[in-house]
């Protein structure tokens, strides 16, 4: 455990003993004691941290909010908690300061866990998968799939770092109607290449890449106008998605995210595992006929309506086939399922969460995340996006113009459910107004310094060796308080399902040492100072390492 946590865990500890001690004392009837919440204030004049136990314990106690805390602290035994001072303030929040000397084992971490700064032990190894972009095998990946791919990758790295045995899954819906539109419309532009009578499907894909595709697959395939028709649309089918998926799976590699599995689809109907679904809500009981189809008593589970399985033609509707991946997810040994979903999913959540139960697993170990649409703006106006009609901005072109590590992190700067205006111009910038530039130019700065120090022939001392306790100066104290955060800020993240939290971060732990490097020169100064302040800047380029790689985003030693 990191200093930071180890320190704060302390604090709760003390906490809690002076809220039992308290309650004997004054006869309070506590129930339950309940998590003491800590938070770093806003106002470095409130101390350290904070927590609002006593407001939570008050109607517990029937005492006034500050009152409980003034009770508190009368019993709060600081031994060992490296607390210096602790005061009641506002309503009833509990300030607390510590002495500075929790801060050099602070630094001592970052210089002995490395890389594993930050991480910890807090998910317990829990399974979890989390299955996110899925988008329809018909086109290549635009900006909306760029931001689901950014956030569930991210999120996927900050639940491993909090100690989540996390699996990163790609759901390929190649037997939907989007799918089977897609394979006529590359038959379409294939009889149309060949000059042979076509008709276009309504719905289809006129975009310019079909042709394009349909150009190769001549190529490939010269004698498929040969074969029966059903043979031709399922030929098609199959290839066209394959083909996208390839190109999918490329254009998010560019974009730094790897998948464990890409689920097929196709392979829930070839193992027939939607008819093994239906089987057993019938032998639960959960079916009924009705106009000759065939519906899912969902309702019985708090969904709104119940929901059709089967249509009368004897076709399988969606949420069989999701049902089925669902359970077939629980049977791979999975504890608990994260999905990332657009807004036009938002209606689907009840009759997921009624299928997983008639399953026989809990609601809640299923988890839908809803990830707000993104806003594309190049010179304060609108790009419109249409994948059909081919007018939209691929995931590619997107790299191309901005680059991975500012599209990454612009992408993550808010979080999953707020809706996002990405600014085309801000992203391409190389100045401190664009936010990814800032937090990298950081880096940068520190390496530049390490390496001046290398020049100079500056010995950087061990970490046994440095002299952490002469940095006083606020804004080293104030550096390495922020990085004392990130353990705890890839807790909270991970609980939390934000991703945005660690962009913010990083985005302060950057601001900290502009701040520092503003007000504390580190080369020339006297020796012991300067090696502490040298170990102080290596911790700091450690930890916004740290930061970037749980975003996806490069670190540079130069810019």
């Amino acid at each position: 455990m990191s200093a930071a946590l180890k320190t704060q865990a302390q604090i709760r500890i003390a906490l809690a003993a002076a809220v039992e001690a308290a309650a004997e004392k004054h006869g309070w009837d506590i129930h339950t004691i309940p998590n003491v919440e800590l938070e770093v204030p806003r106002e470095k004049a409130h101390g350290d941290f904070a927590t609002n136990l006593a407001m939570q314990l008050a109607g517990q106690a029937k005492m006034a909010p500050r009152a409980v805390a003034e009770a508190v602290l009368q019993h709060l035994d600081a031994a060992g908690t490296h607390i210096e001072h602790a005061e009641v303030a506002g309503p009833g929040f509990i300030n607390l300061r510590l002495a500075n000397d929790w801060l050099h084992d602070v630094v001592k971490d970052i210089a002995q866990q490395g890389p594993d700064y930050g991480k910890s032990n807090f998910g317990d190894n829990k399974r979890v998968m989390l299955e996110f972009v899925s988008a329809n095998p018909v086109g290549p990946m635009n900006v909306v799939n760029a931001r689901a791919a950014a956030v569930g990758d991210t999120l996927s790295n900050i639940m491993d770092a909090a100690g989540y045995d996390v699996s990163r899954e790609y759901y390929v819906n190649d037997a939907g109607r989007q799918a089977h539109l897609f394979g006529l419309s590359l038959l379409a532009r294939y009889k149309e290449l060949a000059q042979v009578e076509y008709e276009f499907p309504e719905d289809g894909y006129p975009a310019p890449y079909v042709k394009e595709l349909a150009q190769i697959m001549r190529q490939e395939a010269p004698d498929l106008l040969e074969k029966p028709q059903q043979e031709q649309e399922a030929f098609c089918k199959r290839w066209g998605t394959d083909r996208i998926v390839e190109q999918q799976k490329a254009d998010l590699a560019a974009f730094g995210v790897e998948f464990d599995v890409w689920f097929r689809e196709r392979d829930l109907h070839a193992g027939q595992k939607l008819e093994k679904v239906i089987e057993y809500l019938k032998d639960q009981g959960l079916l009924y006929e009705q106009d000759g189809a065939t519906w899912f008593v969902s309702t019985k589970f708090d969904d709104d309506k119940d929901r059709v399985v089967v249509k009368s033609d004897g076709v399988p509707t969606y949420i069989t086939a999701d049902m089925a991946y669902h359970l077939d997810k629980y049977q791979r040994g999975f504890e608990h399922l994260i999905n990332i979903w657009g807004p036009d999913h938002h209606g689907y959540i009840g009759r997921m969460q009624a299928a997983v139960q008639a399953l026989g697993y809990k609601a809640g170990s299923l988890e839908i995340i809803i990830l707000q649409l993104v806003n594309l703006l190049r010179r304060g106006e609108r790009v419109r996006m249409s994948k059909r009609a081919g007018e939209f901005v691929s995931m590619t072109e997107l790299m191309e113009e901005v680059g991975k590590d500012a599209a990454r992190y612009f992408f993550l700067m808010r979080a999953p459910d707020s809706h996002l205006d990405f600014d085309l111009g801000l992203a391409a910038e190389e100045s401190q107004e664009n936010p990814v530039y800032y937090i990298q130019y950081a880096h940068a700065r520190i390496c530049s310094i390490l390496r001046q120090a290398d020049s100079d022939s500056v010995q950087c001392p061990s970490i046994e060796d440095a002299a952490l306790h002469l940095l006083q100066a606020e804004a080293e104290l104030d550096l390495i308080k922020k990085l004392s955060e990130l353990p705890g800020e890839i807790v909270s993240a991970a609980e939390r399902r934000g991703p945005h939290h660690i962009a913010r971060y990083a985005h302060e732990l950057a601001s900290s040492f502009h701040s520092f490097y503003t007000h504390c020169r580190v080369l020339g100064e006297e020796e012991a100072l300067q090696g502490a302040r040298l170990v102080l800047l290596k911790a700091v380029a450690q930890v916004l390492q740290n930061s970037l790689r749980l975003l996806g985003i490069a670190a540079p030693e130069r810019m």
